[in-house]
């Protein structure tokens, strides 16, 4: 258990790092989380330790996806009702266009450009093309954009172009079976029958030291994840379709929102953003950057060309379109999974692997960075997150610290 516990120490230690920097220069947390993960596997290898954290390990994975779960059902429980019926053409057109063309993009890079056959560069295309919800909803949170209808609408659109990856994957990967039928009934089932079940049982057992509340949502996520994975399915996906069912209930409900935000974020996203950079090695990447780049640029391209467009043709500003656009050019949960899926069942090789998952979470941290240092629409932010990411603020902050640096 010795071993365990320290590379538990390893894991908050890095998301400590992390914290400070993310901070300290006003970063998104998440992508702190996995540049410092990066690093810090990379470091690890040179000196003989990548071991000294065990990313395939199965309680790893299942902290890891425990986190991505609650972060997805976080994601989709902000989703307001009334905004999402007010906005869903916009949502819709934003989340089709973030799919589509990207999708044929990365398909045509991995198949003309990096000569991958047929299966494979398909496959890096959906991968490439989705949009993560746990890195867009992290920013929404630190800049308090999703508590404003600007927000929400993005949030939605990502739901939008991650439906388009699974149901894609799904049609052209993923055996269809009667596990397939019997998973979509339970599915649908639990959307029109947990938002009238979980009021009740609230009513009847909540607001007890026990947390029934964050016990039954648990109970029913990881029920619908175990299900989805038994029919060749990903466990994430009920869970933001079941946070958008709850949404005009646990999402109205801020303390309990608030708990478990903490679970989430203090206890479990640490393990999937600091393993998802950790996979990454730099110096492979280094060493074969074409492959990596190409993605990119590709990814990013095609996101611009085709989002930017329809975001203003919704009358957004430029400076929030492409904030917009760059939002959700940031793959990570879907695109990741997508890349294991395909690994897990033969349909790209380790190499390949490594090259579009290096290109995934390049899409987490370079257009969200972009997007927060020059595209930032201050103008839509709350009063008070407006007050705290002023230019004034920021260098009233930097005074403080370099009096303290003096007087110390």
């Amino acid at each position: 258990m010795a071993g365990i516990w320290g590379q538990v120490a390893l894991v908050f230690g890095l998301a400590l790092v992390a914290s400070m920097i993310a901070h300290r220069y006003r970063l998104s947390t998440a992508l702190v989380e996995i540049i410092v993960g990066m690093v810090a596997g990379s470091t690890l290898a040179v000196f003989g330790a990548y071991s000294a954290f065990a990313v395939q390990e199965p309680w790893v994975k299942a902290l890891a996806g425990t986190g991505a779960i609650l972060l997805t059902f976080l994601a989709g429980a902000e989703l307001d009702p009334d905004v999402f019926r007010l906005k869903w053409k916009e949502a819709a057109a934003i989340g089709t266009a973030s799919f589509l063309l990207p999708s044929v993009g990365c398909w045509a890079a991995a198949h003309y450009l990096l000569g991958w056959e047929n299966a494979p560069a398909l496959l890096a295309g959906i991968a490439m093309a989705a949009t993560s919800v746990a890195v867009v909803y992290t920013v929404m949170m630190e800049y308090g954009f999703n508590r404003v209808e600007y927000g929400k609408t993005i949030l939605a659109a990502c739901f939008i172009t991650d439906l388009g990856t699974v149901v894609t994957l799904g049609l052209v990967f993923a055996p269809f079976t009667w596990k397939t039928l019997l998973f979509a009934a339970v599915l649908a089932a639990a959307f029109v029958g947990l938002p009238r079940i979980t009021p009740r049982a609230y009513a009847l057992f909540g607001g007890r030291p026990s947390e029934f509340e964050a016990k039954f949502l648990l109970f029913s996520l990881m029920g619908l994840g175990s299900l989805a994975v038994w029919a060749g399915s990903e466990a994430v996906l009920p869970a933001y379709l079941i946070g958008m069912a709850l949404a005009g209930s646990v999402g109205r409900d801020a303390a309990l929102v608030k708990r478990l935000r903490a679970i989430t974020i203090g206890l479990l996203t640490p393990f999937y953003f600091v393993r998802a950079g950790y996979f990454v090695s730099i110096p492979t990447v280094i060493m074969a950057p074409f492959g990596v780049i190409a993605f990119l640029v590709v990814e990013i391209g095609a996101k611009v060309a085709s989002v930017y467009p329809v975001a203003r043709a919704f009358d957004a500003p430029h400076k929030d379109a492409m904030y917009t656009t760059l939002l959700m050019a940031s793959g990570l949960t879907f695109g990741t999974i997508s890349a294991l899926f395909g690994l897990s069942n033969k349909i790209i090789d380790d190499a390949q692997y490594s090259t579009l998952v290096a290109a995934i979470i390049g899409t987490a941290v370079l257009p969200t960075l972009i997007a927060n240092k020059f595209y930032l629409p201050r103008h839509l932010l709350p009063k008070d997150e407006a007050a705290l990411h002023s230019p004034t603020h920021e260098m009233e902050v930097e005074k403080a610290l370099e009096d303290s640096e003096v007087r110390s």
